[in-house]
């Protein structure tokens, strides 16, 4: 290390300007979501787009924990430098499950959330609104084991993102190879436990919305969208803070890296989604189409700026090698994918919750910025509690001089 002059106790000072914005934002989005209580019949919308942006934000903690552990299993050493932010990420992960969870008990509870498998009268024989197909699938959709699904699988996440943020603090503080061998094992748990339950845990948040529709690809599709999002969002915090003076040693081929994973897994997203789409077209199933039918009809406009933003947008800006390696183009990018994934998550939320589109404004704007404010102060103020930078790591020499 003596080869360089970076000062490895650098620590991030969250104070100013960037505590205030993010304060106001959530005082902004609390309006927000207050004005859409004020109002009955903006119940349903209101709680659809929290349950969007809860979502979101778990997501994308949960991206961050995923990226640490995808680090350590691969023994990659490029990232070494940066993983201060993505830890900071996955330190935010429980109040993000809390939030969440809240959200989806209260959305079960009022039924503005879930209605199409959890209204009274839908799995009882006599009930006028007795529903055949839901039936079927009551022994896998009715709340407690719903809400007991959501609690297990965000709970363990949750345990590995403390647990590997847990482990780096204790190798800058300890030295040597014990706390990296650890996390390199627990992180191979976490990724077995993690591909098999992420696809369950879009299902049943996002795709039980519409409990007469399933995608076998639903899972992956989600699971492209919270990796791509979470990606981007780290090349965001990092792109910002070099501009504040902070993590001078990133250099162009670690955002280079980034942006590559970016360009690619925003190729799988589309490929996923295409084919999830072209599936159901090509082979003329009239049943599966209803999901897509309410998207044409409804939401047509969003459901082509989705794939501009996240398909045309990241593919022709980062497909030039410079484009990746500059801050400001990477920063842009970055900024419409995060925003084209919202149009996502969008597009996947609201047809099975308010049906038509009945509007868009200060309930969508504001719960948004709400919790940008949110994951903003959460985020900076986890990173803020120790260096910026991972001193002990055994792989740092090797990102330090990182060049492609």
């Amino acid at each position: 290390m003596g080869t360089h002059n970076y000062n490895f106790n650098e620590q991030f000072e969250f104070t100013g300007k960037a505590k205030n914005l993010s304060i106001a934002a959530i005082l902004i989005g609390i309006g927000s979501i207050a004005y859409g209580f004020s109002d009955h019949g903006l119940h349903e919308r209101t709680f659809a787009n929290l349950l969007l942006m809860a979502y979101y934000f778990a997501c994308v903690c949960m991206s961050g924990a995923f990226f640490l552990a995808v680090q350590f299993v691969a023994q990659a050493g490029w990232s070494a430098s940066i993983l201060r932010v993505p830890q900071a990420m996955a330190k935010t992960l429980p109040i993000a499950v809390v939030i969440l969870i809240v959200v989806i008990s209260l959305g079960l509870y009022t039924h503005n959330l879930y209605h199409h498998w959890n209204a009274p009268g839908l799995t009882d024989p006599s009930s006028g609104n007795y529903d055949k197909l839901i039936d079927g699938k009551s022994a896998f959709l009715n709340v407690p084991f719903f809400l007991g699904r959501q609690v297990v699988f965000l709970s363990i996440y949750s345990f590995f993102a403390i647990l590997l943020s847990k482990l780096s603090t204790n190798e800058d503080l300890e030295g040597g190879l014990n706390s990296y061998t650890k996390s390199f094992k627990y992180s191979c748990i976490f990724l077995v436990i993690y591909g098999f339950t992420t696809p369950i845990f879009a299902f049943d948040t996002v795709m039980s919305l519409e409990a007469h529709w399933f995608s076998t690809m639903f899972g992956w599709y989600n699971f492209a969208a919270m990796w791509v999002s979470s990606l981007a969002t780290i090349a965001v915090i990092i792109i910002l803070l070099r501009k504040a003076g902070y993590m001078q040693w990133v250099n162009n081929s670690h955002l280079h890296n980034l942006g590559q994973f970016i360009f690619g897994f925003s190729i799988f997203w589309t490929y996923v989604w295409f084919a999830q789409f072209m599936l159901i077209y090509y082979a003329n199933m009239p049943e599966e189409t209803v999901y897509f039918y309410k998207r044409f009809e409804f939401y047509k406009f969003w459901f082509f700026l989705n794939l501009v933003m996240n398909f045309l947008a990241p593919v022709l800006l980062l497909m030039d090698r410079d484009n990746k390696r500059q801050e400001n183009i990477m920063l842009g990018v970055c900024i419409i994918v995060l925003c084209g994934h919202w149009v996502d998550y969008y597009q996947m939320i609201m047809p099975g919750t308010v049906e038509s589109h009945n509007g868009f404004g200060i309930i969508e704007i504001g719960t948004a910025i709400g919790f940008v404010g949110l994951f903003t102060f959460t985020v900076l103020s986890a990173l803020s509690k120790k260096p910026l930078i991972a001193k002990n790591h055994p792989f740092l020499q090797e990102s330090l001089n990182h060049h492609l």
